[in-house]
């Protein structure tokens, strides 16, 4: 009797999991056939360019040894998905994948642009037989090229996505000009008072507006960020990159191989010689990725986060390669929403892999369970970065 329950347990057991054996490993897939793939791209994402999710998965904290789902055609790679499962994910025992998180929150996964169908195809193909019944796409972009095209292909096949938990982001219009866009989001007064703020900040030396892209500058500028991101809020919360050693060796890796083809940037902003706020930047396609921003709390009631934006908008506004910039930061953010008042829709998404598979809304109760569970933490913690975020 204790054999045959163990026996069961073990059938079920298999039964709600994915076959690990049956997917790729991330560094298997050629690099330069995924940078060719990237160029290719319906939708731009850095953080799936692979000097970027190679250097995650090899060292960054709780985010290594990815999988990959791949989707071949005539000429190659056609489409790539970083995956784990749902119990890494999410510790959810069910027979799902979930996009990898790539220390960015955006999971679009690169899409050849004349293939997009056939690569949508070819990765639920590659779920399937790794035994998954769903694909979870965190951070979708939801109103972008590669959202319609699986919309597409699941609506041929008698599927529809569903989405899980979905926000509005700020985003920027790149091709305007600059000055009108700010003063449009800002306003007269404010800008004043910002101004005021920068001729007090120049009392402690002349203000600079520095980027760094060749790669012997992006390492100097680096360091000058990580020990930014050390000094404040951040290291307390023990959340800075250069307090894990695995999230240091990533990023040191993956700006390093970005700045060697010209997708990164580092932009600093100095009062005299003294570095009082910096932040990195990714570059892909027509599109820039504002992913992380350090200041130095002494200067705090001169808003050097605000300071430092406002010249990155500037920066990038005169930039003809680029067009959007996606702020990747969290709904209603304190800071960037006022500045940068384009939204980008964002979601969690629940890809079905076969017509009416019962287990699609058992995807969707558990995660809408576990999202009941942690919300009220999550609001906590949210409500305490904000108040910390408007000194900055």
């Amino acid at each position: 009797m204790v054999r045959r329950a163990s026996m069961q347990d073990a059938a079920a057991a298999r039964a709600l999991a994915v076959d690990a054996d049956a997917l790729m490993r991330l560094t298997a897939i050629g690099t330069n056939l995924w940078r060719g793939l990237s160029a290719r791209a319906i939708e731009p994402n850095s953080y799936y360019l692979p000097e970027w999710e190679l250097a995650v998965s090899a060292s960054a904290s709780g985010r290594t040894g990815a999988s990959v789902l791949a989707a071949w055609g005539d000429t190659g790679l056609i489409g790539l998905l970083p995956v784990v499962s749902m119990w890494r994910a999410y510790k959810i025992p069910l027979p799902v994948l979930v996009s990898a998180d790539p220390y960015g929150s955006l999971g679009t996964p690169p899409l050849d642009r004349d293939r997009a169908g056939d690569a949508i195809v070819g990765l639920m193909n590659a779920a399937r037989k790794a035994g998954a019944h769903a694909l979870i796409l965190r951070d979708m972009s939801l109103k972008g090229a590669a959202m319609k095209a699986i919309d597409d292909v699941l609506r041929q096949g008698g599927m529809r996505p569903t989405v899980l938990q979905s926000h509005a982001r700020a985003c920027l219009n790149a091709r305007r000009d600059a000055d009108q866009l700010l003063q449009d989001a800002l306003g007269t007064k404010k800008l004043k008072e910002l101004r005021r703020q920068r001729n007090r900040l120049a009392e402690h030396g002349a203000v600079s507006f520095d980027v760094a892209r060749r790669p012997e500058d992006i390492a100097a500028a680096l360091e000058t960020f990580l020990t930014l991101e050390a000094s404040g809020w951040k290291a307390r919360r023990g959340t800075a990159l250069a307090q894990d050693d695995g999230d240091a060796s990533f990023i040191r890796s993956a700006t390093q191989a970005l700045a060697q083809r010209g997708q990164c940037e580092i932009v600093s902003l100095h009062a005299g010689a003294t570095a009082v706020a910096a932040a990195i930047v990714l570059r892909h396609q027509d599109r820039a990725f504002y992913f992380k921003l350090g200041v130095d709390e002494r200067f705090s009631k001169f808003s050097p986060g605000v300071q430092l934006t406002l010249d990155l908008t500037r920066h990038l506004c005169a930039d003809p390669d680029i067009a959007l910039a996606d702020s990747t930061a969290d709904a209603d953010h304190p800071m960037i929403n006022p500045i940068w008042r384009g939204r980008l829709a964002i979601a969690d998404v629940v890809i079905p892999l076969r017509p009416n598979d019962p287990m699609v809304p058992i995807v969707h109760t558990a995660m809408t369970l576990r999202r009941l569970v942690r919300e009220p933490a999550r609001r906590l913690v949210q409500l305490i970065r904000k108040s910390r975020e408007k000194s900055r």
